[in-house]
């Protein structure tokens, strides 16, 4: 069954948009962590180099998989469903804490994410 090119190219570009949102979201969260680093009274740098590693690791994979996505790509959809994935577990924890504002918006972003992302599928003659 062949998918039709227009319809598959608005999913991976509503997949790509979706990605590169989160990225961004991830880069954002890494910024605030670097300035309640400088502004704290003390700081464990270790910790805190390893959080950024992960951030960095974790936003510019985000980034590639939109970029994947953008060019007619479909490497980068195991990561993206296992990193919103992750997410919604995530969200589980906020909501258990009470941190509704949070919890809410990342549990939808990531819910509509997985969503997009399965059903942006190639066509079945098509593995790039």
């Amino acid at each position: 069954m062949t998918q039709d090119p227009a319809k598959a190219a608005k999913a991976r570009a509503l997949v790509a948009s979706l990605l590169t949102v989160e990225s961004v979201v991830v880069a954002a969260l890494g910024v605030w962590l670097i300035v309640l680093a400088l502004t704290a009274d003390s700081v464990e740098i270790l910790p805190l180099l390893g959080v950024l590693i992960f951030i960095i690791l974790g936003s510019g994979g985000l980034f590639a998989a939109a970029r994947g996505y953008r060019g007619g790509k479909y490497f980068g959809r195991a990561p993206a469903v296992l990193a919103n994935l992750i997410a919604i577990g995530v969200s589980k924890y906020q909501f258990a804490a009470g941190l509704y504002i949070v919890a809410i918006p990342l549990f939808i972003l990531a819910a509509v994410t997985v969503v997009a992302v399965l059903r942006a599928i190639p066509d079945s003659g098509r593995f790039s």
